[in-house]
Parts: C-alpha cells; sequence; structure tokens
C-alpha cells in the first residue's frame, strides 16, 4: 500500500490488450488486496495469479526483534539495516493460496520487527503448494551475492530449494537497468546451474503505464509526507515499472529466453479460486443438551414474548412472531438471532447501557421478544420485511449501540465465548478523495496551503460523504457537472492550478493507509485462519482482518457492528446520579412501554432541547417550537424530516404546519383520499418512511410486503427499465383494485421522488425512544441529567461552555471545583451540580482516584493546612495545587485564592518531606522530640497560616478560573450583559457553532475577547487572531490588517467586540473572517426595550392566555414582556413574569402576529 499505485482494472485491460494469459499480485508483506484482484479479473480473459512479496527474518527466529547484519552493514547489507530479506511467493492452487494467507497472518503475529517477517520454520510449515523465488535484489540470496558471499548464498537456495520441493523455487531475474540486479546477475546464474534452480524472469510493476510514473511518485510523497522538492526523499529510479508487454519482457531476456518461458509455465500452474456465499460462516450458538439452534430458537421466542406481555400476549404479537420464526428458520438465520440475543442480555446484566434498537431490525417481533429490541413494531407500523425480505437473499443486520465505555467488554466477552479464534476486529482501507487529492498534490508541489484550500473551496461540496470524482468535474455526462463551474473557471485561467489538479488525478483513488472498522466485528463458526488472512495491531495486539468487511461478508463470514453510543454512556451516568441524589430508580425499559409523559413533550415543544439525543441542533429546535410535539409519532418524524432531503422539499416545515391546522391536508387524489388514510394519516399526508411506500404498495396495490420491499429498493436506485417494469406491476395492481389511472398516476409521481429520502421509520421509532428518554430526564430530573451530560463533554470545552449556558438558564448553579466534596466527574449536589476535579487542567484522572480514596478514610479538611495534611502524597505537586487554588477548589475553607497563593509552595515543600519520611517509615525526630503524635503528623502543626488578605478582583479571579477550566464557572464577565448580547448580533457563537449553523455567509457577533494574538503578515504588515466568547461557546476571528488597523489601540483581552465577518469552515472547525469590527456601549443604560404587547382585555380568556404563555415560552430569551390591556379608553399596563422573558426577533413578531392579529405588536 506505501507503493502501489497500479489500478486494478487498468492493469487487467492492459493485459487483455497484449494478449497476456495472466498476471501475479505480490503486495510487500500482505494479501490486502487478493480478492478484490481475483474477483476483478473475471470476464477479462486473464488469470489472477495470487502471491506475496514476503518478508523474511535475516536468518533469526521469528520471535527474535533484533538486527542482523551479513556483512559490515553498509548499503549493501540486509534491508532495514538488517531487519529483514525478501522472497516472492505465488499460490499454485487454493489449498496453496489458504497457506499463503495463513502464512502471512503468522508473519504479522508472531514475526512483527518493523515489518510482517515469516521465518524458515514458517516456510517449512506453510509451503505446501506455494512456489517461490529468490526474490527482488533484497532478497536473502542476492543480499549475500553483492556482499561476496557466494558460498553463503548457494547455501540460502539451497534451503529454500528443499522447503518448497524441487521444482518449486526459481531463481528470480529482473532488469530494470539498476546496478543492484545487474551487480548479482552472473552469481545468480551460476547459482541456478550450480543447484539445477529454474530461472523465470519477473517485472516490479507499480503502475500500469509508463505515463503513470509521475502519478506513483506523487503517491510517494504523500506517503511519506514529503514533497517532490525534497533531495533526499524516498523515490523510484528511472520509469520502467510499468507493464510491459510480452514483446518487451522477450527482448529483455532475449539472452535467456528459458527465463520468460518459465514465466509463462508458472502462469499455466497456479490456478486459485475463493468460495463465495453469504452466511455460510454464521457463528453458531452453543444450545442446551438435546436442543439444536431452530429449536433453542423457537422457545426463546416464545418465552420472551411471555416477558414482554406478562398480561397475556395479543394475538397479533402471536401471529407475527409465528410468521418471522418460519422465516427466520428458514433462512437458517436462527443462531444469528440468538447470538445476538446471546450477548445483548450479558451486556444489560453486566449493567452495560444498551440501546433500544437501531436500523430495520426494530421492524422484527422475534427481535422483541428476544430482547434484542426494545419497541413493539406492531404498533408503531415497523415492517419486518424491511428488515429480513423472505422474497430475496438477505442477511439480517443488528447494528446495536451500547455505553460507549463499557463497549470493548462487550467485545471482549464474545471473543472468549465464541473463541479468540473466530472473532476479529475489521480493516478498512483509506482511499484518498478528489479533495484530499488536491490537497496532498498542492502540498507535494510546494504550493501555499491557501491555494489547496481555494481549489478544494471551488470544488462541489460532497455529498454524503462522496466527493465528485475529479475527472467527472469535466464529464458533461454527470449529473452534478454544473455544480463544477466555478472549480473549471480556476483551473483554465491558474496554470499552478491545472498543475494541482492534474496531479491529484493521478492519485484520487488510490489506497492511502489501512484502519480499523469504528464498530463492526467479524464472528464466525470456523477458525478465521482458515478462510481469510489477519494481522496484528503492534500498539495493542488487535487481531484484524486483511480483507475488508464488503470482502468478508462475500466470502460467507459475517458483521456484527458493536457501536458505542455517547448518549447512552450520558443515561448511565444520569441514572447513577438521580439514584444517589434523590434515591430513585428509574427503569427505561418500562418508560419505553409508555412514551406519553406530558413533561417531556413540554420540553421538546418549548425546544428547550440542548443534550437531547439528536434534538439539540438551533434548527431542531426551531422546528420542534413550530412542531409543538405532544405524541412519540411526531418525535419520530422529526428525526426522519430534519435531513436534507426532505427539508429541501419543505417537509418538515409542512408537517409542523398541517400538524397545528396552519396548512390544509390535501389528498394526493380524490379517489386516494380514504385507502390511505390509514397510512398517511398520522404524517398528515405526507410520506415520510420508507414503511409507507411499502405499506401503499401492498395496500393499492396488492403487493406482498417482500415484493414491496424490492419495489422500494428500485425506486431508490432510480434505474429507468428496472422502474418501468415495476410501473407496470403497480398500475396493474391498482387498476385490478379498482383504481382509475389517473390516480394510479398520480400517486406513482408522488412516491417516485419521495422514496429518494423517505427514511427508514424503523430507525428513527428506534432512536425516537433514546430521544425521549433523554428528554423525560431532563425534564423530571434536570440536574442529575445536566451534570451527565457535563461529564460526557468535560474535554471539549466549546460544548462544556455551551452546557453550561443551558445551565444557567435552566436555573440550575453550577458549582466550582471543592476538594471536599468534588468527585471525578460532574456530580448533582441537591438541585445544584458540583464541578468535577478531573475537568482540571493538570490534574489527573489517576491522582483524583487517590485523592478519593484517601477523603473515604478521613473528615472533610477544615483548611488548607489540614488538606495537605490528609491528602495523599501524589496530590502534593506544586502545579496540580496550583491549578486547584485557581480553580476554587479551596473557597469552601473561606481562604482567599491570592492568600493560598501566597504560602502554598513553602507549605508543601514542608509537606513532602513529612509525607516521604512517613512513607518510608521514618517518624520525623523533631516530631519525636515535641511529643509524638499530638503534632498531627511529623510537624505538620509548623506550616505557615494562610494569610487573611482580600482576594484578586473578579476579572483576575475569573481570567486564572477559566485558565484552569478552560471557560468560567462561578461567574462570567458577560453576566448582565445579556441585553447588549442580543442587541448587538443576529446569531449567537453558539448557534454559529452547532453542526447546522450557518456556513460560508455573512453573520454579526458580539461576544468578548479571551485571547488576542498578533501577528505579522510577509508583507510586514499588523494583523491578529482573536478568540471571541459570548455565554454559549467562542469562535476564533481572523482580523487582517485592513481590518485590524482600523481597531488596533481599540481592543484587548477582555474587551467587548461586535463583529461583521464572513463564516468560513476548513476541514471540521469554524472561523471568522472579520469585515468590521466596533466596540458597544456595555453599560447598563442600554438595557434592551421590553416587548409590549397589545390586546383587547375581551380577547384576554383563559385560551388566549395559554396560547400566548406558549408562544412566548418558545423564544426564552432576557428581554422583557410587557402587556398592555385595552379597553374602551382605559389601558393597563401589566408585566409578564420573569420565567416568560423572550428573545426578541422576527420569529417572536410573526408567532405573535399570527396568534393576536397584526396590531398586537403596534406602538
Amino acid at each position: 500500500m506505501l507503493d502501489g499505485a497500479a489500478r486494478i482494472g487498468d492493469l487487467f485491460d492492459g493485459c487483455a490488450e497484449m494478449g497476456m494469459p495472466a498476471i501475479a499480485m505480490t503486495d510487500h508483506g500482505n494479501v490486502f488486496g487478493a480478492h478484490e484482484f481475483w474477483a476483478r479479473s473475471k470476464g477479462t480473459g486473464v488469470k489472477p495469479i495470487i502471491g506475496i512479496e514476503a518478508y523474511l527474518t535475516p536468518g533469526t527466529h521469528r520471535s527474535e526483534r533484533k538486527r542482523v547484519n551479513f556483512g559490515d552493514g553498509t548499503g549493501d547489507d540486509v534491508a532495514a539495516k538488517g531487519a529483514y530479506t525478501h522472497m516472492t511467493m505465488w499460490a499454485e492452487n487454493t489449498a496453496g493460496m489458504h497457506n499463503l494467507f495463513r502464512l502471512s497472518s503468522k508473519s504479522y503475529m508472531e514475526g512483527f520487527f518493523y515489518k510482517p517477517r515469516a521465518d524458515r520454520e514458517l516456510l517449512e510449515r506453510y509451503g505446501k503448494g506455494l512456489l517461490a523465488t529468490t526474490g527482488c535484489p533484497s532478497g536473502e540470496v542476492q543480499t549475500y551475492l553483492r556482499l561476496g558471499k557466494y558460498k553463503e548464498a548457494r547455501q540460502a537456495a539451497a534451503e529454500f530449494r528443499d522447503i518448497f520441493g524441487a521444482g518449486n523455487f526459481y531463481v528470480e531475474l529482473m532488469d530494470h537497468g539498476l546496478d543492484i540486479e545487474t551487480k548479482v546477475r552472473q552469481g545468480l546464474l551460476d547459482i541456478s546451474k550450480d543447484l539445477g534452480l529454474p530461472l523465470v524472469a519477473t517485472n516490479d510493476l507499480h503502475y500500469v503505464h509508463k505515463e503513470d510514473a509521475d502519478a506513483h511518485d506523487t503517491l510517494l510523497c504523500v506517503s511519506a509526507g514529503s514533497r517532490k522538492s525534497d533531495e533526499n526523499r524516498f523515490r523510484f529510479n528511472g520509469n520502467g515499472y510499468y507493464l510491459k508487454s510480452p514483446a518487451e519482457m522477450r527482448e529483455l531476456f532475449r539472452e535467456l529466453p528459458e527465463a520468460c518461458d518459465n514465466t509463462l509455465e508458472i502462469a499455466e500452474r497456479c490456478q486459485v479460486e475463493f468460495t463465495e456465499g453469504e452466511g455460510r460462516y454464521m457463528p453458531k450458538y452453543p444450545c442446551p443438551p438435546g436442543e439444536n439452534e431452530e429449536s433453542w430458537f423457537v422457545k426463546e421466542v416464545e418465552k420472551g414474548l411471555t416477558e414482554r406481555f406478562p398480561q397475556g400476549v395479543p394475538d397479533y404479537a402471536h401471529k407475527q412472531a409465528a410468521y418471522e420464526t418460519e422465516v427466520i428458520i428458514g433462512k437458517g438465520y436462527a443462531g444469528y438471532f440468538l447470538v445476538v440475543s446471546d450477548f445483548i442480555r450479558w451486556a444489560k446484566t453486566q449493567g452495560i447501557m444498551v440501546g433500544p434498537g437501531r436500523g430495520s431490525g426494530a421492524g422484527s417481533m422475534c427481535a422483541y421478544a428476544m430482547k434484542i429490541t426494545d419497541l413493539d413494531p406492531i404498533p408503531h407500523g415497523l415492517i419486518f420485511e424491511r428488515f429480513l425480505n423472505p422474497e430475496r437473499k438477505s442477511m439480517p443486520d443488528f447494528d446495536v449501540d451500547f455505553d460507549d465505555r463499557r463497549r470493548p467488554e462487550v467485545i471482549k466477552y464474545v471473543t472468549e465465548k465464541y473463541g479468540s479464534d473466530k472473532v476479529s476486529m475489521i480493516v478498512t482501507y483509506g482511499t484518498i478523495k478528489a479533495k484530499q487529492a488536491i490537497k496532498d498534490s498542492a502540498r507535494l508541489l510546494d504550493k501555499p496551503f491557501s491555494m489547496g484550500d481555494m481549489i478544494t473551496k471551488a470544488m462541489p461540496p460532497a455529498v454524503m460523504g462522496k466527493d465528485v470524482p475529479l475527472k467527472d468535474l469535466y464529464n458533461t455526462e454527470h449529473k452534478r457537472y454544473a455544480e463544477g463551474q466555478e472549480f473549471r473557471e480556476l483551473v483554465e485561467s491558474d496554470p499552478e492550478v491545472k498543475q494541482v489538479y492534474e496531479t491529484g488525478i493521478g492519485i484520487e483513488g488510490l489506497k492511502r493507509q489501512w484502519g480499523v472498522h469504528a464498530a463492526g466485528v467479524i464472528m464466525s463458526s470456523e477458525p478465521l485462519l482458515d478462510i481469510i488472512p489477519l494481522l496484528k495491531r503492534e500498539s495493542d495486539g488487535a487481531i484484524i482482518t486483511q480483507f475488508d468487511y464488503p470482502t468478508c461478508e462475500t466470502l460467507g463470514l459475517v458483521k456484527m457492528d458493536f457501536l458505542g453510543l455517547r448518549n447512552l454512556t450520558i443515561l448511565a451516568d444520569a441514572l447513577a446520579n438521580i439514584k444517589s441524589n434523590q434515591g430513585v430508580e428509574i427503569d427505561l425499559a418500562e418508560l419505553a412501554k409508555d412514551l406519553s409523559d406530558p413533561e417531556a413533550y413540554k420540553l421538546l415543544a418549548r425546544g428547550d432541547t440542548l443534550g437531547v439525543f439528536q434534538l439539540d441542533g438551533g434548527g431542531m429546535r426551531e422546528l420542534l417550537r413550530l412542531m409543538q410535539p405532544d405524541h412519540f409519532e411526531d418525535i419520530s418524524a422529526a428525526l426522519a424530516l430534519y435531513r436534507p432531503g426532505p427539508m429541501g422539499a419543505n417537509s418538515h416545515t409542512n408537517y409542523a404546519l398541517r400538524k397545528n391546522g396552519r396548512q390544509e391536508i390535501t389528498p394526493i387524489h380524490p379517489e386516494l383520499e380514504e385507502p390511505l388514510k390509514d397510512i398517511l394519516g398520522t404524517t398528515y399526508g405526507l410520506i415520510i418512511y420508507q414503511e409507507q411506500v411499502m405499506a401503499i404498495a401492498q395496500q393499492l396495490a396488492g403487493y406482498s410486503l417482500g415484493n414491496a420491499d424490492l419495489l422500494r429498493r428500485a425506486m431508490g436506485k432510480k434505474k429507468r427499465e428496472v422502474l418501468e417494469k415495476e410501473f407496470v406491476n403497480f398500475k396493474g395492481g391498482m387498476i385490478d383494485n379498482g383504481f382509475s389511472a389517473e390516480a394510479v398516476q398520480a400517486l406513482w409521481d408522488v412516491l417516485l421522488p419521495f422514496s429518494d429520502y423517505a427514511f427508514n421509520k424503523a430507525h428513527t421509532a428506534a432512536y425516537g425512544v433514546v430521544s425521549y428518554w433523554t428528554a423525560y430526564l431532563k425534564a423530571h430530573y434536570p440536574t442529575e441529567y445536566m451534570a451527565a451530560l457535563l461529564t460526557s463533554v468535560k474535554d471539549d470545552k466549546d460544548k462544556m461552555a455551551t452546557y453550561l449556558a443551558e445551565c444557567r438558564h435552566m436555573g440550575t448553579k453550577v458549582l466550582p471545583p471543592d476538594v471536599n466534596e468534588s468527585e471525578l466527574n460532574f456530580t448533582p449536589v441537591g438541585t445544584d451540580i458540583r464541578f468535577g476535579l478531573s475537568a482540571i487542567r493538570n490534574v489527573g484522572e489517576n491522582v483524583v482516584n487517590q485523592m478519593l480514596a484517601e477523603r473515604e478514610k478521613c473528615e472533610p479538611a477544615t483548611d488548607f493546612n489540614d488538606y495537605l495534611e490528609k491528602t495523599p502524597l501524589a496530590a502534593c505537586g506544586k502545579r496540580l495545587t496550583e491549578s486547584l487554588i485557581k480553580a476554587g477548589a479551596f473557597d469552601s475553607m473561606g481562604h482567599t485564592r491570592r492568600g493560598l497563593m501566597e504560602v502554598f509552595e513553602t507549605n508543601i515543600d514542608q509537606v513532602i518531606d513529612a509525607k516521604r519520611n512517613a512513607a518510608n517509615g521514618q517518624d520525623d525526630l523533631f516530631a519525636d522530640l515535641m511529643g509524638g503524635g499530638e503534632t498531627g503528623g511529623g510537624g505538620l502543626t509548623l506550616l505557615s497560616p494562610v494569610p487573611d488578605m482580600p482576594d484578586w478582583d473578579k476579572r483576575t479571579k475569573l481570567a486564572f478560573e477559566r485558565e484552569m477550566l478552560g471557560l468560567y464557572v462561578s461567574d462570567h464577565p458577560l453576566q448582565g450583559l445579556e441585553h447588549v448580547l442580543e442587541a448587538e448580533r443576529d446569531i449567537s457563537i453558539g448557534r454559529l457553532m452547532s453542526e447546522d449553523g450557518p456556513r460560508d455567509t455573512s453573520v454579526t457577533l458580539c461576544g468578548m475577547i479571551t485571547q488576542l494574538v498578533r501577528k505579522t503578515t510577509k508583507k510586514g504588515d499588523a494583523m491578529a487572531i482573536a478568540t471571541i466568547e459570548d455565554l454559549e461557546a467562542s469562535v476564533e476571528v481572523l482580523l487582517f490588517p485592513k481590518v485590524y488597523q482600523l481597531v488596533s489601540t481599540a481592543i484587548a483581552t477582555d474587551t467587548v467586540v461586535r463583529i461583521r465577518g464572513q463564516v468560513k469552515t476548513r476541514d471540521d472547525s469554524v472561523s471568522i473572517f472579520a469585515q468590521e469590527v466596533t466596540v458597544p456601549d456595555v453599560s447598563t443604560e442600554g438595557v434592551a426595550r421590553p416587548v409590549v404587547i397589545t390586546l383587547p382585555k375581551e380577547r384576554c380568556t383563559e385560551p388566549v392566555v395559554e396560547r400566548l404563555k406558549s408562544v412566548l415560552e418558545s423564544h426564552p430569551g432576557v428581554t422583557d414582556v410587557h402587556l398592555r390591556l385595552i379597553e374602551q379608553q382605559r389601558k393597563e399596563l401589566w408585566r409578564v413574569g420573569q420565567n416568560l422573558r423572550v428573545t426578541s426577533s422576527p420569529a417572536l413578531s410573526a408567532d405573535l402576529k399570527a396568534l393576536l392579529g397584526p396590531s398586537c405588536l403596534s406602538a
């Protein structure tokens, strides 16, 4: 993967054009590409030969991690300063290929030293069915020859011949015009003659066409992180590493024709096959004696139904489970369900939080019965056939969410139970995508970073993570061709940009590196070494497949997804907090049975969903306020609709307006109003879910649900010929059911575009349960929930600032850390939240755990010196103590922070000596003279008292607090200036920084400068980079010279500024390019004017007041609201309660005018 730039398709096409019968793949040390190479050969007429250029130990055992040189260690000696030599091998047959896989796997598992190395023992064990050669110039035989050691070279070749067998070991000849090759040519010929070893001519191929040499060189730069201009970088000499024709090879070896003849002989001898077929190695469940997987599955489903429905199993559940059981057993998937149910049940018994379901698996009644999912599919309209279609070959695929911290425990459980030789992580291949190719090319061509950034910004944005391929930006047939106009103009107008583009084309699509699948695990019924090649990650010893998961599944292996979900971690912590703070135990499974809590829906309707799973984005909160959710279907719909496709069609707004009677529900066609009522009634006539598409096909066109799923898939793929055929069936079914051709066409015309972005309801419903759980806990146990939420983001200061601001908004006080009360993480203390010690800078978790353990044994410290006496030695570090002081962790003892800073170093010096003596079993002699233990432990009573002196001013105190905690906790410099921020900005920084915040547009912000770094441009002009913070979040602002020179004397750290600028995104970071900077008036005289609502007194009825209250609650803020009641000539002015203060905005005005009429806000 380091230096292979040959594209497989081009390679086979080139061989076919030249009339070559075969080609071999021999990657360095691995067989990652073996199956793809074999599969891509089909239909080309070119035989694929699977091989490897293996790394061998230099005569040592593979377990010995040491370098060995054959000579003096100079350049002609063993590669990598004595680490390994090379050898080429090919699989003669399928058994040999699997031996090759085992050899590669064991080299990773047992012989890794810089590279995965085999030794002679492994060659003996797995050499059967392999053909081998002396290898490239770095082979053992050639190394000895370069060093003038013919005898040792001949001996090595004889050993290899004996290992692989006579006629299976060849002397390999290459000719790329290199001295390192010609230098040993005669020695190789002599060995061939002396030992009777056949010659074989090979060509080291790293790219397909001669003109690809530059693209290959570019890839080398990418792999090495170097630039093309670097003199000493890794490079290939010459350009002969391409696919040479038979004539070129015959010409090169014209004096040794037998070498080329033997190349063809090897091609004749080699013949390998892969056996494909999904699910052949389904993991086996260990059933009780007398049971098989099928019989035990039936019993588990029956038992599970009884547990799920303790009041009696309803007929619909019995009927659905019986139908599913027949399908599942018929397809041979009973064992799969048992295995998944097993590790989920185990996790739950260990107290590991498990998600209620994910993806289409939530549509299965059997999965619900077996505790795989936690949502009864029938009442929610979920369809089993969307998960497992009886009418097509489809593998079941349960993706399971676990508490993020404890996911490894579940993987360890399945590894131990089902066999470490049958469970593995899965490799991924990092492919160079279009934008990355441009950035890499700009860097290695020595172009400024800004050029790569400029070019990628001109490219069409990625859709679903996929870039438009570079070549297709000039392909008029490509569906996104029009979006590339700006890019093409840039390329045509600038020769340097064109150079970067052309270089990028050469490396786009090539493999960059391997990684590990974030969630996937392979589980097999047979040892994996007998099926696929494996590798071992050096850093942690993890066993990983060499094939990616689509290949593994094609070969019959089964992938299980063990996903870590942070929100389950939050839920687990929140439940623990509730139990410790209030003594209440919450059962989420029971909560999922009744998803109708009014307080949870009131919270959603207010849009107070910061920290609520999948509902905390600014745009989503606005949608919820508009929607006013009041039952679970609304949560599911919001999750399905808040995506680019439905939002592009305005479906999210239409749903909200129709739900609240503000938009008429128009039927697709008059004939269809009644037939579609049951299917579309809950979504107000809108098609939102894939399950609705399937139900329509079933109920109106007579499809089976299996065929309806095939129709759904066909619609999504948009293949014209398939759709035309499907329309005939669809139309025929509807006509047979008595519908007119006009109604059929009207429905089809609606279904077709909607199917493009109709969502899987099983997924939104299952994840909707997690959303409901989090909303419920935030509504009923806000302190405990927010403590868990803050703990989850303790390493993300921006997120923490956002959630701290939410705590202030909710009226929940976050207390500074305290050495007597704080735990490791954020903890609820009554109705307040105490900051966790581990979130303080320079305070590690190990030290905190020691402090907490010591605290359990002692009474709380009464003052600072008492704390020093009681705390463990590890917690007496000066940096750590200084951090605790500045963070306010000793405030409760009555000391000022400034006073503590005066004495802490001196007192720590004394304490450390005493504690070290105590740890060594020595008593302090001075303490003995003074009367032994009465001094309270080795002279600690002589510590200097903390001076009683005034504390730092508020600004200094908060600045130190922010330095240690990353944000303001006990107070905020902007507290009380909310009216200024609100009046001067059009968006908060928190809203800007959210995932769905505005991008590449102009915004106006207001906040305080917390950091200001002044810089000088190459031209010598002054500029600055500032960090601007409001009460919610912070953002980096770039002030270029033209802007900065106007305000350079007016701004400094702690200055409140108003910034108008352009939002810029780079990778995943957001920054502002300032266009205008002003300093607003922060005096209290400019308090925002209240919102005055005028209302005739006779309209002031209870229903109107309730609706008005709801509107005000949906626009929370800091601006007062006054209500002017008019009765004939008399006016009364009332101040509305502070709990209903609002954010004055156009959205609020629109909602008030819609409720009370256009004159309600007139002066």
